[in-house]
């Protein structure tokens, strides 16, 4: 068997080897061995060291090991088209933020005014830079006018400064804005991928569950993997994390870890169903008139509808009350 603690990147091509030589594939997850290195004698961090903890811990903990199966074409194609979005959406929010410290340096009047996520002022930016630069240039509208406020509110820096400003916040503002298209076109294609998978035709029925969770789950999520719904909750990150001792000392608290992307997705996407009148909305209701806040209520709601994902994606079944 070849054990190996990356199932992409280099890790891939050790498994592709594997099974074309006909030998059995594991995945040691690579935290658990970064924590299984603890226990063997040394502190160097070699490759050679990483191997023989790698195999040392295969052989005495066989349980902490994972299977590989292999996927179909089209799921390892929308696999491939997601964490290419996930990487375009990354790289828009840092350019987000790299505009916002431009603009807050030179006019926060107008950082306070613009909102990135409308469409309208990212293309206002695009054309014209920063207030200065859209005050000049005669842009009609009320983005246009708040920006041309924000300027005569300010001071306006010497010429070079103006001119250098208009400059970053135009390449800035255009960036973002093709990311986000580029996203917006990975996501469709992704579902025009997944649409003859009976597990992502099947998760689109549970409540609150759209295109992108569903797509994020069915690429992400071998059930096989899980022997029941606790587990597929720890993997997410939405178990709590139980700490006793003895008798008198015990906490339930939320887990920082499992797969942040999963854990944010099946999270939020609770929000459509606080108003809703199904056995989730209720169960929302149940949360808050405990005492419990929004974002705690949320996470319960998320860890109990996680029980009817998992058995949805087990047997390949549509979500029915």
């Amino acid at each position: 068997i070849v054990v190996v603690d990356q199932c992409r990147n280099i890790g891939l091509l050790a498994i592709s080897r594997a099974r074309l030589a006909g030998l059995g594939v594991a995945y040691l997850p690579g935290l658990a061995a970064s924590r299984a290195a603890g226990l063997f004698a040394g502190e160097a961090k070699t490759d050679e060291r990483d191997a023989a903890v790698i195999a040392r811990t295969a052989l005495g903990v066989p349980d902490s090991l994972s299977g590989v199966p292999g996927r179909g074409e089209a799921l390892e194609a929308a696999r491939a088209l997601s964490s290419q979005r996930d990487h375009v959406v990354a790289c828009a929010t840092r350019d987000k933020n790299r505009l916002r410290a431009v603009l807050l340096e030179s006019c926060p009047a107008l950082e306070a005014a613009v909102d990135l996520s409308d469409r309208r002022w990212l293309e206002l930016l695009a054309g014209f830079g920063g207030a200065w630069g859209i005050a000049r240039s005669g842009a009609e509208g009320p983005r246009a006018e708040a920006a041309g406020e924000a300027a005569a509110a300010s001071t306006a820096p010497p010429p070079a400064l103006v001119e250098a400003e208009n400059r970053q916040v135009r390449f800035l503002a255009a960036r973002i804005s093709e990311a986000l298209d580029e996203a917006g076109a990975l996501e469709a294609e992704t579902a025009a991928l997944l649409e003859g998978d009976e597990t992502y035709a099947c998760l689109l029925t549970v409540p609150g569950i759209g295109p992108r969770t569903a797509a994020q789950l069915a690429v992400s999520v071998d059930i096989g993997r899980f022997p029941d719904h606790d587990h597929l909750a720890s993997y997410c990150g939405i178990a709590p994390r139980v700490r006793s001792s003895g008798t008198s000392v015990r906490s339930v608290r939320a887990s920082r870890r499992g797969d942040a992307r999963l854990k944010s997705l099946l999270i939020f996407s609770c929000n459509s169903l606080v108003r809703s009148s199904g056995r989730y909305g209720e169960y929302y209701r149940a949360c808050r008139a405990r005492g419990m806040g929004h974002g705690r209520a949320l996470k319960a709601v998320a860890r109990k509808r996680l029980r009817a994902i998992y058995a949805v994606m087990r047997d390949r079944v549509p979500y029915r009350e």
